[in-house]
């Protein structure tokens, strides 16, 4: 498999509510996983022969590891998730101050971050009363419905 159609692949699971993809060719196999967080992993490529035993091995093997990704830690207090699938933006421009960082105390109500889809600025207001303890996104980062975005306290 070429690395352009591994790359697309990538983009297509990183982008999608698709969790995990498993393509069979005749020159190998890959398995792309998508974590709680939205970080793609990519097994490495298993080549061999069309007619060896090790393809039918390696599904039996594959289980073992899921649950090493699928392994979140735990987390404390309330968390705002994102209504929709989109981009993150911690700004309301390039350059401009963020909406919140670490530390800073919100109330309900208050803008957190903006949430862009189809060209659209979506403004995400805070849900609870608190303090922020985690930004759980990177600015420009593609967010999933109900992907956590912070955590506040």
């Amino acid at each position: 498999m070429d690395l352009r159609k591994l790359k697309t692949l990538i983009d297509l699971v990183s982008e999608s509510n698709v969790s995990e993809l498993e393509i069979t060719e005749a020159e190998g196999k890959v398995r792309i996983v998508k974590g709680g967080t939205g970080a793609v992993a990519v097994a490495a490529p298993v080549y061999a022969a069309p007619m060896a035993a090790a393809p039918v091995a390696a599904p039996a093997a594959a289980p073992a590891a899921a649950p090493a990704v699928e392994a979140a830690p735990v987390v404390t207090g309330h968390t705002v998730k994102s209504p929709m699938v989109g981009t993150f933006y911690r700004a309301s421009a390039p350059g401009a101050k963020s909406f919140v960082e670490v530390g800073s105390v919100v109330k309900e109500g208050d803008t957190i971050c903006i949430v862009e889809a189809m060209k659209i600025l979506n403004e995400i207001e805070s849900d609870k009363s608190g303090t922020v303890t985690q930004i759980l996104c990177d600015n420009g980062q593609a967010v999933e419905y109900g992907q956590p975005l912070f955590i506040i306290e």
